[in-house]
């Protein structure tokens, strides 16, 4: 992941003091596997980064439905992803704040993707920021902060 997968982090680093405490969305580590401008470099050295097991579970099925021309590329990309970035567990914690956003959003009629809403209820149990390239999938849910590459 290196230079791939730490740039951006600079940035939140400058807004959210000496360590930021930062969950990944799938959309930043798609973006900088395939080198996209931003986020390039999204782990500092005094980054707290996490995952969330969903996460985890995206970036596998990435490399399982991959051509053959792009799956050892990948698979040694994701590889990296899960031996350098922590990876939060689905716990209690995180099923209540899960169980809060899903009300919230049909509540609210606001529909967001079972995806979107694991990450954003593991950001909310763990105190953490989401870093994503989707500009509506983590908007307006209460409890939860968000960074955009771009911001």
């Amino acid at each position: 992941m290196g230079e791939r997968v730490a740039r951006a982090a600079r940035v939140h680093r400058q807004r959210d003091g000496p360590l930021a405490r930062l969950i990944l969305d799938t959309t930043v580590l798609v973006a900088a596997e395939r080198g996209a401008a931003s986020p390039v470099d999204l782990i500092g050295d005094d980054e707290d980064v996490a995952i969330a097991a969903v996460t985890a579970a995206e970036l596998l099925v990435g490399v399982e439905l991959a051509d053959e021309k792009r799956r050892a590329a990948r698979e040694r990309f994701v590889t990296e992803v899960l031996d350098t970035v922590s990876i939060e567990p689905y716990d209690l914690s995180i099923a209540r704040a899960h169980a809060a956003l899903l009300a919230h959003t049909r509540r609210e009629g606001q529909h967001r993707g079972a995806h979107d809403l694991l990450i954003a209820a593991t950001a909310r149990a763990t105190e953490r920021t989401v870093v994503t390239a989707d500009q509506g999938g983590f908007a307006n849910l209460p409890g939860v902060e968000v960074r955009h590459p771009s911001d």
